[in-house]
């Protein structure tokens, strides 16, 4: 137990200083041109550490200047949580190789592992707050330790999921999929809406490459809003707002080249994609074998669950109270996805019960 402890503890901190590392030299890069108001050389290794807790999706308390008016983040890119899954995943693999099997159980070395990296996250976290800007460190260990027990359940002897989880995680990639897809072809529709934002920010090439960087990240946010916005509920852009297909109400948005594909008004042909979702009931139905109504059911629940967890993880605040509503409502969105997914799967079952009664008969 103790090497495994050593080696887990090893490889832990080898995982944050693969990440810590080129986002230290992003922090370095940007206090060189930018500077800082108290032109502290702590600055960019405060910098860094928080780059590297907001790809594990830890929300940040702020004290915007002058006045120090309280602000928000927690609208953190869905896509930077794949940066510690991977480099998780790489460096408990080498964990392994290195252990050589001297373990009794696997599941035992990959809690360890996550509670050691949970802890060193947690620690980074509570060390770098400072006056303007102080991570919520007390929800570090819940995001490290699911992040890093997900991505360690991948290595070695793999756990496979109930029958009903992997139905509901196909249903749910789907969604996920095709939302990517008509974020694709709006970008390009309205390529130059895009790039005129860009523009008007002068961000250079080392700030263009970055923001690239940035948009490519919250592209799975932008992918829960489509999908919340076709489901009828939409999505907000700042306070007191709201995008759907039968209501609008926006007057400005942030410069943010990924906001340039939202629609001008009110869209309501947009509401047929309610279908989609009806369909994705359709299909979680019958890809339950022999339609066994518990099956459906654990399958439809595990579903909802992630459309709760895709809207919290989607949506949040943009630093002040102004942006304090960005994405969907996490309520509304799970609401109506599971009424229209349960009608769908419904549908399948009176239909396909009816044939077979006929067929019996």
């Amino acid at each position: 137990m103790q090497r495994v402890l050593l080696v887990s503890l090893s490889h832990a901190l080898r995982s944050a200083a693969y990440l810590l590392l080129p986002f230290s030299f992003i922090a370095l890069i940007a206090w060189s041109t930018a500077g800082s108001v108290s032109g502290s050389t702590t600055d960019p290794i405060r910098g860094a550490i928080w780059i590297w807790l907001g790809a594990h999706h830890i929300p940040f308390q702020l004290a915007l200047p002058p006045t120090g008016i309280a602000g928000y983040l927690t609208y953190l890119p869905l896509g930077g949580l794949v940066l510690p899954l991977l480099v998780i995943r790489s460096s408990f693999t080498r964990a392994l190789e290195k252990l050589k099997g001297d373990y009794h159980d696997l599941n035992t070395v990959r809690v360890n592992f996550s509670v050691v990296y949970a802890l060193i996250v947690t620690t980074l976290a509570f060390m770098s707050r400072s006056n303007p800007v102080a991570a919520q460190w007390y929800l570090a260990p819940v995001f490290a330790f699911l992040i890093a027990l997900v991505s360690t359940m991948t290595v070695g002897n793999r756990v496979v999921p109930s029958r009903s989880l992997r139905i509901s995680l196909r249903v749910l990639s789907i969604l996920l999929g095709v939302s990517l897809i008509l974020i694709s072809m709006l970008i390009f529709i309205n390529l130059s809406q895009v790039r005129d934002i860009t523009t008007s920010l002068q961000p250079g090439i080392f700030g263009g490459l970055l923001l690239l960087f940035l948009n490519i990240l919250y592209l799975p946010n932008a992918a829960v809003a489509a999908a919340a916005y076709f489901s009828g509920t939409g999505l907000a852009v700042g306070s007191g707002t709201l995008i759907s297909p039968y209501w609008y109400n926006l007057d400005q948005i942030p410069a943010l080249p990924l906001l340039g594909i939202l629609p001008v008004g009110r869209e309501p042909l947009a509401l047929l994609g309610i279908i989609f979702f009806i369909g994705l009931g359709v299909l979680l139905a019958y890809l339950t074998s022999n339609l066994d109504l518990r099956a459906i059911a654990q399958s439809y629940l595990f579903t909802v669950i992630g459309l709760v967890v895709l809207g919290y993880l989607g949506s949040g605040s943009l630093i002040t109270a102004e942006m304090g509503a960005m994405g969907v409502s996490i309520w509304k969105f799970a609401l109506s996805a599971a009424i229209e997914i349960a009608v769908g799967a419904l549908l399948t079952i009176l239909v396909i019960t009816k044939i077979v009664n006929k067929g019996v008969r």
